[in-house]
Order: structure tokens, then C-alpha cells, then sequence
């Protein structure tokens, strides 16, 4: 499931020495670490080491990841999305609890964006080289832009309760935008099934926190600062947040991009246009209680660019932060709800 958004850098260092002391019945922030949807995931949990090893609780998240990773990753040729999209038939089939759930909030956030987040755009993404197939040898004339637009569009899509169907049947879709953040909703619900208050989840940069750190503080996040890298290597912090029981998404145009004869091209796709984006917006971070929804969002705020974006997220009551390039550096804005996080 390849989703590269910018990184959130974690305000903790992590090590192996911090996460296991000499003396294992007192609480520390046990880690837990592995690979999951193309990226890595690092999560904290507040407790001993001992119980977490009772509580197989690493095996159980291991467990829930690959499941979403079978669900919904368009890398796995039998996975559900992929079967999907490679099925001509527009009668309905069922589908998974978690694939529905993903497909109803992106959904609603497509109707709410009026279409600014499509799940259905991943032509599109294949098209200009940002999903599973090869980048094109040359940049996508008009004409095959115009054709492939055709094949996308929520309204070919529909979702009643389980039940799954296509109008069309070349119809494609790709949660990329959204499912890393429904595997860190995926995470945390589990670590509070397992009787855990005190956690922070991280997937690629995504983020999920809840209740404090073991020293009894609140669990602090640095937003990375826009630095145009491809290689990821130089980094810096722009801002420091404290999200409190919320999570924390981020989406940003300056790492995971291409460029033909002076011209960078994003993988961030409008698909109004059919085209990468195209303006100085480079990164929008927004929390909100799912990361599932703060991952969304996060996309669709970057697709709008600045003006339009900071408008959304005021109408729709978004706690978001907007980072654009100028000539002179970094100018940011956020909203209301957003600055009760800022540090």
C-alpha cells in the first residue's frame, strides 16, 4: 500500500534502552515496531514489558495490520480491492466489515469536498506513475487524460451497507488517501480492547494518540518542516503540537514527487483537473479524533490549495494547519479549532 505523505517526527526518542529498564514491574512506554503497508509502524504503550508479552499483544496488531493489508492494499493481486478492480461485473458483492467502513467515510468525505477526494482517481494515480504500475517514459498527453478521466467518478460507485457494486466495468478504486490512517484507528482500538489508556500509534507518519507518556505528561508531536527532499534525509521541525486523545495526519506534496525538464510533478492527483496539484500549498496536517478521517482530509485539503482549503476546513469546523512556499520561505495558517494544539 504505497501512501508516502510527509512524516510526522515523533517528539520522543525512540530506542530500545528507554522502553525496557532493569526494572520491568514498573510502568515505562513499552515499543513495539515492524513493517506494515509498504512503510513502518512504531507504537508506545504505556505499561510493562511482561504484559505485553502475555497479552501477545504485538502478534495481535501484526495480525489486525495484514488483515487491512488484504483488504485493501492495491500492491496485493488477491487482495479485496484488487479483486475488485480487476472484476468486469456490475452486480454486487459483499465485502468486509473494515473495507466497508473505509469506503463509507470516503465516500462521505468525497460528496463533502465535492469530489476533491476520489477513490475512484486511481487511473489516474497509475496514469502519471504513483500507483503499483511503472512511471510513464513521458508526461500524459491531453487526449489520454481526457480518456482516462472518463472512467472515473464516485457516482460509478456504490456502497449499500456490505454490498458493493460498480456502473461501470472499468471502474478502479484506490484508498491510498485513507487507509494507512483506518490501520492506526485499527491499532488503537485494539490497544484499548487489550485495557490500555496510555498509547501513541504511528504508521508512516500517521498518528493516533491517547491519555500521557509514563512520566505523566501529555504525548507531544513535531510537524515536519516542508523541506523539498525527495530522499527524505534533511529534516527539520516546523511546529510542535500536543493533540491530546486525537490523532494526527499530514499530507504534503515535497517528498514523493518526479520531475521532467525543470518540471516537478506531485503525486498528489486533482481530479478535476487530472493533473498533480498545482500550487504552493505544500503540506496540511489535521487532527481530529479518527486518523482514518484526519488521513482524508488531510488530502483533500491539499488538493484545494490554500484559499479554497482553509475556507473547507473553516465551513466544515476542521482542526488544520496549512503550510504554503513563498519566495521568502514558509508562510502558515491554521484555524481556530486548530491553534487549543499548538505548543
Amino acid at each position: 500500500m504505497n501512501i508516502i505523505k510527509s512524516l510526522l517526527l515523533i517528539c520522543l526518542t525512540i530506542t530500545l534502552s528507554a522502553c525496557f529498564p532493569s526494572n520491568p514491574s514498573k510502568n515505562t512506554e513499552v515499543l513495539l515496531q515492524g513493517r506494515t503497508m509498504g512503510t513502518t509502524y512504531n507504537i508506545k504503550v504505556v505499561t510493562t514489558e511482561e504484559e505485553i508479552i502475555a497479552l501477545k499483544l504485538q502478534q495481535k496488531i501484526d495480525a489486525a495490520l495484514q488483515q487491512v493489508n488484504q483488504e485493501m492494499s492495491t500492491y496485493l493481486p488477491n487482495s479485496e480491492i484488487s479483486l475488485f478492480n480487476k472484476s468486469s461485473s456490475t452486480e454486487a458483492v459483499t465485502v468486509s466489515p473494515g473495507f466497508a467502513r473505509v469506503l463509507k467515510e470516503s465516500i462521505r468525505l468525497g460528496k463533502l469536498s465535492q469530489g476533491k477526494l476520489d477513490i475512484t482517481v486511481g487511473p489516474l494515480v497509475n496514469l502519471w506513475g504513483f500507483g503499483p504500475e511503472q512511471r510513464p517514459e513521458k508526461i500524459p498527453s491531453d487526449e489520454l487524460l481526457s480518456t482516462t478521466k472518463q472512467r472515473i467518478g464516485l457516482d460509478k460507485l456504490i456502497l449499500e451497507g456490505d454490498q458493493l457494486s460498480k456502473k461501470t466495468p472499468d471502474l478502479y478504486i484506490d484508498l491510498s488517501t485513507i487507509a494507512k490512517g483506518y490501520g492506526v484507528d485499527v491499532v488503537a482500538e485494539l490497544i484499548e480492547e487489550n485495557g490500555f489508556t496510555n498509547y501513541l500509534v504511528e504508521i508512516g507518519g500517521e498518528m493516533r494518540l491517547k491519555g500521557v507518556k509514563h512520566t505523566g505528561e501529555l504525548w507531544a508531536i513535531a510537524i515536519e518542516k516542508p523541506i523539498l527532499d525527495p530522499s527524505g534525509v534533511e529534516r527539520a521541525i516546523h511546529q510542535v503540537v500536543i493533540p491530546k486523545d486525537n490523532a494526527v495526519a499530514t499530507s504534503g506534496d515535497y517528498r514523493n514527487y518526479f520531475e521532467v525538464e525543470g518540471m516537478r510533478f506531485s503525486h498528489i492527483i486533482d481530479p478535476d483537473t487530472g493533473k498533480p496539484i498545482n500550487h504552493n500549498l505544500v503540506s496540511v496536517t489535521v487532527i481530529d479524533p479518527s486518523s482514518m478521517t484526519a488521513d482524508g482530509l488531510s488530502t483533500t485539503l491539499m488538493v484545494m490549495g490554500m484559499e479554497q482549503g482553509m475556507r473547507f476546513a473553516i465551513e466544515n469546523d476542521i482542526a488544520a494547519l496549512f503550510i504554503a512556499k513563498t519566495d521568502d520561505g514558509f508562510d502558515e495558517q491554521f484555524t481556530v479549532k486548530f491553534k487549543q494544539y499548538l505548543k
